[in-house]
């Protein structure tokens, strides 16, 4: 990549000759490593004309570098930084120079919350039992990819270029309103849906609009990791709640609770499914202590053993459910894209926040997504994961049942994981490292429970990004390992 001509300038104040000034700009971009080998600079006449000396000084200068071997030159083609040239000096000794006391600077923190963790290059395992990443051979990229194109075209150059302030795609609000919500048995109209960038930007939005100081939030326990990290940011009053085999009790939930973060259908992490009794009784609960209900229903269309219980949303007479709903699961993680329902007042606080925030999301994804919808590939794609996912779920059932392993939850209508429980005396997050050195990926259960009883025995294991044919021996893996783990605490 060429080193643009802009990114050299002199200093006035620099002392000694226009020569070793260039010649310092340069040595020192390739010491910064802003400059890397094989990039080409600027032609002598090009930087001479820029900075406004004459072609012989910017040419000693390179000639000088490149006895130096900061530089080479091929023919007619120009200079080139050398691949002999100096390596750039750790990072950390560049940084020295940085007085400020940051521990004190910072005036709210974020990180430091133990989150699930997804290596970059998970594709080169060869038993990734990973949850939420996409299965190329199932993703129907050649259609997604005429659907991107349309998209670019004259027709849709709005969409594409203009800022939309705080509105939505039409086109998409549109399947959403008539096609994806009445398949949850929900009626909204436009002015009742957001778009978000994905389900996490909607639990953001949805916190941030319902809660303050004073209020408190109550969640399941064990829970999504991403749901507590949301309610400290709001620094509300946080209520965890344990679930059990149906999911959230309602009757544990204090009468002092002002909303209830749930997700019924498919419970993240133990993958229980909240039954229609129990779903009326925290309607009921909610109508009778006055406080709303934020359902995230992230996974309903991996339905593929039977069909998915109506959402609480279908079933709320009062207006206190706010639907949270994504296509990261049914398309791809990467798309960024969820919608929000609920109230109309509810909305348009929502809506003023994000486009406060980020304005809206990237106009080209979202009518690539309705042109993926409406031309009824979605669909398409759906069935196909349902299928493949069906298949996978037989063959996990298989292995884990061959070997011994414990299954602690699992969805009663399908899904794409398992909550996983190991032997007495196995430590899961020791479990992973060992599985991990032998191209096997699991997930630690630590990252999804209460710091204050958490637990170390459970682990999620998850079908959608590892092919059928690898499920069975990196089970085989799995209970290799676990074996070991024991063996190991009896003989210490």
């Amino acid at each position: 990549m060429p080193i643009a001509v802009e990114t050299f300038f002199l200093d006035p104040a620099f002392e000694g000759t226009l020569q070793q000034q260039i010649q310092q700009m340069v040595a020192g971009g390739i010491l910064s490593g802003r400059f890397r080998p094989g990039e080409k600079l600027p032609s002598s006449r090009k930087l001479a004309h820029h900075l406004g000396v004459s072609r012989i000084t910017v040419t000693l200068a390179y000639n000088e570098l490149m006895s130096d071997d900061y530089l080479t030159s091929a023919g007619r083609s120009g200079y080139y930084v050398s691949d002999k040239a100096p390596e750039p000096p750790e990072l950390t000794q560049r940084m020295s120079g940085d007085t400020v006391d940051w521990s004190r600077a910072i005036g709210t923190r974020f990180s430091g919350g133990i989150q699930i963790e997804k290596p970059v290059d998970w594709r080169r395992y060869k038993y990734p039992f990973l949850y939420g990443q996409v299965d190329p051979t199932l993703f129907d990229r050649q259609n997604w990819r005429l659907c991107a194109v349309r998209a670019l075209g004259q027709r849709d150059f709005d969409s594409l270029t203009a800022d939309q302030m705080d509105r939505d795609d039409p086109q998409l609000l549109e399947f959403i309103a008539r096609n994806t919500l009445p398949r949850r048995g929900i009626l909204a109209s436009p002015d009742e849906i957001l778009i978000t960038i994905g389900a996490q930007n909607a639990l953001w939005l949805t916190a941030q609009v319902l809660l303050t100081q004073r209020r408190t939030a109550a969640h399941e326990d064990p829970s999504y990791p991403g749901i507590r990290s949301i309610l400290r940011q709001s620094r509300c009053h946080r209520l965890p709640i344990p679930v059990d085999a149906d999911g959230l009790p309602p009757d544990l939930i204090p009468p002092e609770t002002d909303v209830v973060f749930t997700t019924p259908s498919h419970q993240c992490p133990t993958a229980a499914t909240m039954p229609l009794e129990r779903r009326h009784a925290l309607l009921d609960r909610a109508r009778k202590d006055d406080f709303l209900i934020v359902e995230d229903d992230y996974e309903f269309e991996m339905s593929f053993l039977r069909p998915p219980s109506p959402a609480l949303k279908s079933l709320d007479e009062d207006g206190r459910v706010i639907y949270i709903g994504s296509f990261s699961k049914s398309l791809f993680p990467g798309l960024r894209l969820g919608y929000l329902a609920g109230p109309a007042p509810f909305i348009r606080e929502a809506r003023a926040l994000r486009s406060a925030v980020l304005r809206h999301p990237p106009g080209h994804m979202q009518r690539t997504a309705a042109y993926f919808l409406s031309l009824g590939h979605y669909d398409a794609l759906v069935k196909r994961l349902r299928t493949a996912f069906q298949d996978r779920r037989r063959i996990m059932d298989k292995a884990m049942a061959q070997h011994g392993l414990e299954i602690a939850g699992a969805g009663t209508f399908g899904g794409s994981s398992y909550w996983m429980r190991a032997p007495d005396g196995v430590d899961t997050k020791q479990l992973a490292e060992t599985l991990r050195a032998r191209s096997v990926l699991i997930e630690p259960g630590e990252a999804f429970c209460e710091r204050t009883a958490r637990t170390y025995r459970h682990y999620r294991l998850a079908y959608s990004s590892i092919t059928a044919p690898q499920i069975a021996p990196g089970v085989a893996l799995i209970a290799q390992a676990m074996e070991e783990a024991q063996a190991g605490v009896i003989h210490a």
